[in-house]
């Protein structure tokens, strides 16, 4: 006597893919590069400051921005998922700050009217500008991707001896 067998659902679970997260690695690198390079120069003496002694938040952001790269990769080897939507997030809330910071340094250095000095961006500040945009971009990236939520898992039946040949649809 054989029984017939129902179909017995399967489930995929999506993870994450973490090319967005590898995008923000890239933007924390180069932001990080730009603060050993010109950010300000003086047009009276004709110094030059890189954005280690120009702002102390470039610094700190900087390596703010390692600080995520580094959980964010710790996330995605223990989370169930590969990644943590809330650090995500805050990723991208930083990076976000740090490309608007880095466009205020563009069209205006912070200190040059109280210093009643010609004060003029460099290199560094676009190049700031431009792994700050990046690391934006990818944490964004990521932020896209399914975490925690259920309803991007699929359902797949075995091909048991039911009567539509364990062709059902995953109800969302």
């Amino acid at each position: 006597m054989t029984a017939s067998r129902a179909a017995r659902p399967e489930v995929e679970h999506v993870r994450a893919n973490l090319t967005g997260a590898y995008v923000t690695i890239a933007g924390v690198v180069i932001f990080l590069v730009s603060m050993f390079l010109d950010w300000a120069s003086n047009d009276q003496d004709d110094t030059t400051y890189g954005g280690y002694e120009a702002d102390s938040v470039i610094p700190f952001a900087a390596f703010l921005g390692v600080g995520f790269a580094v959980a964010l990769m710790y996330a995605s080897s223990r989370a169930y998922r590969r990644q943590h939507r809330g650090l995500s997030l805050a990723s991208m809330a930083v990076g976000l700050a740090t490309t608007l910071f880095a466009l205020a340094w563009l069209f205006d250095v912070p200190g040059a009217f109280g210093q009643q000095a010609g004060f003029a961006s460099e290199i560094g500040v676009y190049v700031g500008l431009i792994g700050a945009a990046v690391w934006a971009i990818g944490s964004g990236l990521l932020v896209k991707e399914s975490e925690g939520d259920t309803e991007h898992d699929r359902l797949h039946y075995d091909q048991g001896n039911d009567s539509d040949n364990g062709r059902r649809a995953a109800g969302r």
